[in-house]
């Protein structure tokens, strides 16, 4: 049997329009967009997405955190926000507020428990980081960090869709080929979508022993470096790994402003503001945001 395309009843197409519309006009009101990526699970994404948006908000900037990471949603841990709701704003949804400056929202504000699993489909997930991006009150911001699961598969790509090519990606990747590996394919995927590369950050490069201070590489070093002159991006820099992230993120604090002159937080601010420079460099010109029918998937 031949598989029929319904079409859209005027009300529907009616409520499409409007989403759109809503979804234009809070992205018109964030001054940059940055996405963080990873090829691969377990290379300190979201800690480096926390830690990113708190700097920000540490030096005076307005920030959103939007987690987008719908089967394991990290940030509301990370942020010591585990167990706060969503407050209903009218038509609107209201963010969390994280600390001064800095407002939050993910999946996991809607979750009963830590133990609820979201089995969805992508449909289904495109429409949350839709009314995540169109219908949450961000308001006024400088920047909005989007905090995305490990691949190059739904989550990142509806992101790309809606939020237009006025983002940019920050690639996490740890020393060992194995990741960068897989860091290779979250590049390709950028240049295939047209989203702008702020850089490759370079996690866990070497591991900072806590008694006496000596850098040991564990996973090996310098393999971000070489994979940002491979692929032709910029690259950010290098992030020891340190036990004080670990504690201090079980804990839902960041270490970029808990640990303000260990080597990492240090380390950490100069990725900061590298990443800052290359967004101001690369969104210099006037920026083309893609029509309807220029859309990566129907």
């Amino acid at each position: 049997m031949a598989n029929t395309v319904r079409e859209l009843s005027e009300s529907e197409q009616q409520a499409r329009r409007e989403t759109e519309q809503r979804l234009q006009a809070r992205m018109k009101e964030i001054r940059h967009k940055i996405l963080v990526l990873s090829g691969k699970g377990g290379v300190g994404k979201s800690t480096v997405a926390a830690n990113l948006a708190v700097a920000l908000a540490d030096e005076g900037h307005i920030v959103g955190l939007l987690d987008v990471d719908v089967h394991g949603p990290s940030i509301p841990t990370l942020m010591a926000l585990e167990g706060a709701s969503i407050n209903p704003g009218g038509e609107y949804i209201l963010p969390v507020r994280a600390r001064d400056r800095l407002w939050v929202m993910s999946i996991g504000f809607l979750l009963k428990s830590n133990r609820d699993a979201v089995i969805w489909r992508g449909p289904l997930k495109y429409r949350l980081i839709q009314q995540f991006l169109s219908d949450v009150a961000w308001g006024s911001l400088d920047y909005l960090v989007i905090d995305s699961p490990p691949g190059t598969g739904d989550e990142p790509l509806s992101v790309v869709q809606l939020v237009g090519r006025s983002a940019a990606a920050v690639i996490v990747t740890t020393p060992q080929e194995l990741a960068i590996s897989d860091v290779r394919r979250c590049v390709t995927f950028c240049n295939e979508c047209k989203l702008a590369i702020a850089g490759i950050l370079e996690n866990m490069s070497g591991y900072v022993c806590p008694q006496c201070g000596t850098m040991v590489n564990v996973f090996g070093c310098g393999g971000g470096q070489k994979l940002a002159q491979e692929m032709n991006v910029p690259f950010l820099g290098q992030i020891p790994l340190d036990p004080h992230i670990v504690s201090l993120g079980d804990r839902g604090k960041a270490f970029v402003s808990e640990e303000a002159t260990a080597r990492s937080t240090l380390a950490f601010r100069e990725v900061v503001a590298n990443i800052k420079r290359q967004i101001v460099e690369q969104q210099a010109p006037e920026v083309s945001v893609p029509k309807k029918d220029e859309a990566l998937v129907s």
